[in-house]
């Protein structure tokens, strides 16, 4: 599909902020009226269909803070139970939980980047996960986990999009919950989430489409992390 707007533009209406283009609320792919909480994500949301081209192709994969938000309001909300189930189960299996045992530099990496990750869990939620070496399954305290889960459901179904894409993305519903909390910026979850794949790129060479592939993950990271920040206090639920 072509551009077929002239002028988007941004007004209050249906209990939030709605995209307009050429006066008319944009819709979801459910043909809901895209609306959400703040003005700076409905504006920004509206920059992306402007800057689309003067008849170009609509590119999707070009507006991810629409697909974010339109995923929360045509899919979260009908499964909301769902996603954080979905989302939640990654604590049990977190990637940051899961360390080599040689090489040493890769050893100590991995405590570098990951481990004040873990210290900010423990502190910030009260949830102590444990790690191992190898790639062994670790189990994890329940407690933590059901701790975890309440941390995801406190999301709103808008936040709680962009923390299920964030956290499957990742491999990691630590790095995830740290970005929503503005503990990690897009580009350090990447770096968080890729490390392994990083050290071994720095060590062997890289090719065109392994870079093509982190350059697709990193932007999809950093878009949930300033879709999550455009929200604002309003990506908690209620």
């Amino acid at each position: 599909m072509k551009r077929f707007y002239r002028d988007t533009a941004v007004d209050a209406g249906d209990g939030g902020f709605r995209v307009l283009l050429d006066g008319r609320p944009m819709r979801t792919p459910a043909k809901a009226v895209l609306v959400v909480p703040t003005e700076t994500l409905a504006g920004a949301i509206a920059r992306e269909w402007h800057d689309v081209p003067e008849k170009a192709e609509i590119n999707v994969a070009h507006l991810p803070l629409t697909r974010l938000a339109a995923t929360g309001l045509d899919r979260v909300t009908t499964q909301r139970e769902r996603v954080i189930d979905d989302t939640a189960k990654y604590g049990a299996s977190d990637l940051v939980c899961y360390r080599a045992t040689d090489p040493a530099s890769l050893v100590q990496r991995q405590q570098r980047l990951w481990q004040p990750l873990l210290d900010w869990l423990a502190e910030r939620y009260g949830a102590q996960l444990v790690v191992g070496s190898g790639t062994t399954f670790v189990s994890q305290p329940a407690e933590a986990l059901a701790t975890l889960r309440k941390a995801v459901a406190a999301h709103g179904d808008l936040a709680l999009s962009a923390l299920y894409n964030l956290t499957h993305i990742a491999g990691s519903l630590v790095i995830a919950l740290a970005v929503s909390e503005g503990r990690l910026a897009g580009g350090d979850a990447f770096e968080a989430a890729q490390l392994d794949e990083l050290f071994q790129m720095e060590r062997w060479g890289t090719d065109p489409l392994a870079i093509q592939r982190h350059d697709g993950i990193r932007h999809d990271l950093e878009a949930g992390a300033r879709f999550l920040a455009l929200l604002g206090d309003a990506r908690l639920k209620g």
